[in-house]
């Protein structure tokens, strides 16, 4: 009976998938509900423009700081109880944000999630490496990243509701207790391949032989040292830097939805809070359909024989070109046209979010939670500038500049990936086939 079941691959990875999809949603809830409560603090704590650009900023500037070793990390810790504490930890720092009373312990607050999300990313990145083999990876990585769309476009009515009633300390004080729970919820639930119980071999074969990583049990399980011929590895390749760049890039679009963007609706296009909240979830409802079509299309396209260069980049840089048309909000004083416009470069963003699947085919083996690290910490600078920069330019009342600014990274971009990344193959290493011997 046992050898029967076996015959059929179990899909626990799904289940998987599942968990840091949730855990996604909470990353973001965390991230952005201080946008949500932006114009209310600002009121409150009487803060300028550029103050709460830096309040912004402060997330990104631990966030991106600890990627490298965020990513060394992940390379070495095991993620089930790593993801628990990191969790734990930023649910603890944006519930006391509810009990602020100074700008200094609010930059230090926002400062504390960045350091304890950090690993994140990665972690996701090499969980999904992990659990599923190549031709389904694209798909499982849109799949958690339309967490973070799919969720705020839910959210923010909601968050903006909750707002209302509770005021936004209440807001955060309500947003940090969910993400405990959910630490214990990722603890009890998660296991790597080769600890899940109810994993099947012929799962396990179907992982390792499509490139995954699922370590057997009787394998000798050997743990690497860090050494620095592998830290300048992650800095020396031309096609990395394509994708760092061009990740910077990228999420500078996010960042600004994910910051300024119900500001920008209330303050600067004079809409009403509450209905700010609804149409704020529009963009994030086009960006959810745009990472979900760009994974299981590139997937597809993999599958049917197509190169990876056309099915890994085509998303990506008809993504980016779409989201230049952000400029476009620029030239109309329409609501409707104004969420138009900002829909469809959300959408083409959403296009170009499977970013993290090159990561997952390029990255040398034994370092792909450090190439993810300084690929998210480059990225991760753009919660850094982006954020500030756009407060200095709206600081006169005009938001114009700040959208031309983000349209003109989105161009640089769409060039890195098309000229730069250059042929998506692994990185191979010296030493690199013992990797399987190792647990990540």
């Amino acid at each position: 009976m046992n050898s029967k079941a076996n015959l059929k691959p179990t899909k626990k990875r799904y289940n998987i998938l599942a968990l840091i999809f949730g855990t996604v949603v909470i990353n973001y809830l965390d991230r952005t509900n201080i946008s949500v409560a932006a114009s209310a603090i600002s009121e409150s704590m009487e803060l300028s423009t550029v103050q709460m650009g830096l309040v912004f900023s402060a997330f990104g500037i631990a966030y991106a700081a600890l990627q490298i070793p965020g990513g060394i990390i992940v390379d070495k810790v095991r993620l089930r109880l790593l993801y628990a504490l990191m969790l734990f930890f930023w649910s603890i720092a944006t519930l006391f944000q509810g009990f602020v009373g100074s700008f200094k312990i609010l930059l230090g607050l926002r400062a504390s999630i960045g350091v304890f999300e950090a690993p994140s990313y990665p972690a996701n990145n090499a969980i999904v490496t992990k659990w599923f083999p190549e031709t389904e990876r694209a798909s499982a990585i849109a799949i958690y990243t339309s967490g973070q769309f799919i969720g705020l476009a839910f959210l923010f009515p909601v968050l903006t509701l909750i707002q209302d009633k509770v005021g936004w300390r209440g807001l955060l004080i309500v947003s940090g207790v969910i993400g405990i729970v959910w630490a214990f919820v990722w603890y009890l639930f998660y296991r790597d391949p080769d600890q899940h119980k109810t994993v099947n071999k012929s799962e396990l074969k179907l992982i390792k032989d499509g490139g995954g990583f699922a370590p057997n049990k009787n394998k000798t399980k050997k743990k690497e040292k860090f050494n620095w011929d592998d830290f300048f590895e992650a800095f020396k390749h031309k096609k990395l830097w394509g994708i760092y760049i061009g990740q910077f890039c990228m999420g500078s679009m996010s960042i600004f939805f994910l910051t300024w963007f119900p500001t920008y609706l209330v303050e600067y296009r004079g809409l009403d809070f509450i209905k700010s909240g609804f149409l704020a979830s529009i963009p994030f409802l086009a960006a959810f359909c745009g990472v979900l079509l760009a994974g299981f299309s590139s997937d597809y396209l993999i599958k049917k024989g197509r190169t990876a260069e056309f099915s890994r980049k085509a998303p990506v840089l008809i993504g980016l070109s779409l989201s230049t048309l952000i400029i476009g909000a620029n030239f109309t004083d329409s609501t409707f046209f104004i969420i138009l416009f900002l829909t469809i470069a959300f959408f083409g963003n959403g296009l170009a979010s499977i970013t993290w699947v090159f990561v997952s085919l390029m990255a040398p083996k034994r370092i792909i939670g450090l190439v993810g690290g300084v690929f998210n910490l480059i990225g991760g600078l753009s919660a850094v500038i982006v954020p500030t920069v756009i407060g200095v330019l709206v600081k006169d009342g005009d938001f114009s500049p700040a959208l031309f600014f983000i349209g003109a990274l989105t161009i640089i971009g769409f060039l890195s990936f098309l000229l730069v990344v250059g042929k998506v193959k692994r990185i191979e290493l010296k030493d690199d086939s013992s990797i399987e011997n190792i647990e990540l």
